[in-house]
């Protein structure tokens, strides 16, 4: 890795406005991974590493929420943690078997599907709504449902939380809060687990996702303080210029 003066300087600025923009809309992986990948760190280091350093985040998220955690009806906590545990363990798992060039060319995809979920979010929320029945589905879908949303979390973090939502929304859930308490748990669950398979594997670049990470809780917390005065719109076409940006340069590369 290239450990210039410049290079820290994009890593730190990346790191801050990844922590930013997950503090208000999603999308921070956007900038921690290419930014990593930019400074010469492989691709499947620079992942593991970039989900090290926006991990807080997901903790201040879900304790922000706590009032609103409540369970599905058709699952305990206790499963929804399992579930998500050994989900995020197994895509961790199969990213540290996954050769680092094979993971290079599956990034562009991998990226451009994070984008565009991220980008018709919205619309996929409202249709899910719509379309879904007003009960729950049952203990074994919901179970599948998360498990398969999990590993894909475990393996590459980006787009993770709109994924989410849309799962449980289209499983029957409507109170926003209680969706976004549960999205916010089932992140931190998976994310925690993943980053510890990444460390036993040694994918973490420690100094760099570590510097990375304080500045990321520092982007978190300017973000979550001024983000409410910034147009959500603005916010989200920021997010989907830079995945779209970023999406287009990794298959060029």
């Amino acid at each position: 890795m290239d450990h210039s003066i410049t290079t820290w300087a994009i890593l730190l600025v990346a790191a801050f406005l990844g922590g930013g923009l997950n503090a208000i809309a999603g999308g921070g992986s956007f900038f921690t991974f290419p930014a990593l990948v930019y400074a010469g760190v492989p691709a499947v280091a620079a992942n593991a590493s970039g989900t090290l350093a926006l991990l807080p985040g997901y903790f201040a998220s879900t304790w922000g929420y706590r009032e609103d955690l409540r369970p599905p009806a058709t699952l305990s906590m206790g499963a929804l943690v399992a579930i998500s545990l050994g989900g995020g363990a197994a895509g961790a798992a199969l990213l540290l078997t996954t050769p680092d060039d094979v993971f290079r060319a599956i990034v562009p995809w991998l990226l451009l599907v994070a984008t565009l979920l991220f980008a018709f979010g919205p619309w996929l929320l409202r249709r899910f709504k719509r379309d879904s029945t007003e009960s729950e589905a049952n203990a074994m879908v919901q179970g599948f449902t998360l498990a398969v949303v999990s590993v894909y979390g475990g393996y590459f973090n980006g787009g993770l939380g709109i994924v989410l939502l849309a799962a449980f929304s289209l499983l029957g859930h409507r109170d926003i809060n209680s969706m976004q308490g549960l999205k916010n748990l089932v992140s931190s669950v998976l994310t925690a687990i993943a980053v510890s398979v990444y460390a036993f594997g040694g994918a973490i670049l420690w100094r760099e996702a570590l510097v990375m990470m304080l500045a990321a809780t520092v982007g978190g917390y300017v973000m979550a303080r001024v983000g409410r005065r910034l147009p959500s719109s603005l916010v989200r076409a920021v997010v989907i210029v830079t995945g779209s940006v970023m999406t287009v340069l990794f298959f060029r590369s």
